[in-house]
């Protein structure tokens, strides 16, 4: 498996992370600009290293997803809130045929881990997807998991922070099944870039809105990929 990384500033929880990648997987760490010499401490730790300088979440995640090879695909952020191991599940259930999009439902392990801002801002985004899509998903969280190609077919084009939102949207028009999983979500290491603030979490859901006001999208005919 490969599992993507997205990067900026991380040094902290890279080693933390990087060491919870299950034996036999492929960390790729998408760096995003890092002054604090994350890529040099990831390529250390033996992860694969990808530069992507176009800033933004989804120009990080899209830039993981172009460079993974394997058949299955996880995104994991890099600020040691979640624990790349839990992806093993999700893995397994795509394995077997019972999902083709799996998503990490978090449940906070302590008060500080989830700020009110940022849960207010995940419920208001869940309650739109499901008037949107008819989905009823609780969390949007970005531990996840599919296979690479039919990721690709989805021909996703946010680089924002609309770019997980996108696509859940794109892979329910198109028909995926698409599953949650629990999983622990911790305080993150160092302050976040997103969620951190009320604006920041603002923007975010300002990003995700465009992407649920987009109207359904045909995914791109891929040689070998399921419809």
């Amino acid at each position: 498996m490969d599992v993507v990384l997205p990067c900026l500033d991380e040094a902290e929880a890279l080693p933390r992370v990087l060491d919870r990648i299950p034996p036999g997987w492929r960390a790729i760490v998408v760096d995003n600009g890092s002054t604090d010499g994350s890529a040099d401490i990831a390529r250390g730790l033996g992860a694969s290293v990808v530069r992507e300088a176009r800033r933004g979440f989804g120009a990080a995640c899209h830039a993981g997803l172009t460079a993974a090879t394997a058949d299955i695909v996880c995104f994991c952020d890099c600020d040691a809130s979640l624990d790349p191991a839990d992806l093993v599940p999700f893995v397994e259930r795509i394995r077997a045929g019972e999902a083709d999009l799996v998503l990490g439902r978090r449940r906070a392990q302590s008060l500080g881990a989830w700020p009110l801002h940022a849960r207010a801002g995940n419920l208001a985004l869940a309650r739109l997807l499901r008037r949107r899509s008819g989905l009823r998903l609780r969390d949007l969280g970005p531990l996840r998991a599919a296979r690479r190609e039919p990721l690709l077919s989805l021909a996703l084009t946010d680089r924002r922070s609309g770019y997980p939102l996108q696509m859940v949207v794109r892979a329910a028009d198109a028909g995926w099944r698409i599953a949650e999983y629990d999983v622990p979500y911790r305080p993150r290491a160092g302050a976040s870039k997103v969620t951190g603030t009320w604006r920041g979490t603002w923007q975010a859901v300002r990003d995700m809105s465009r992407v649920l006001a987009e109207p359904p999208v045909e995914p791109q005919v891929r040689e070998g990929v399921r419809p």
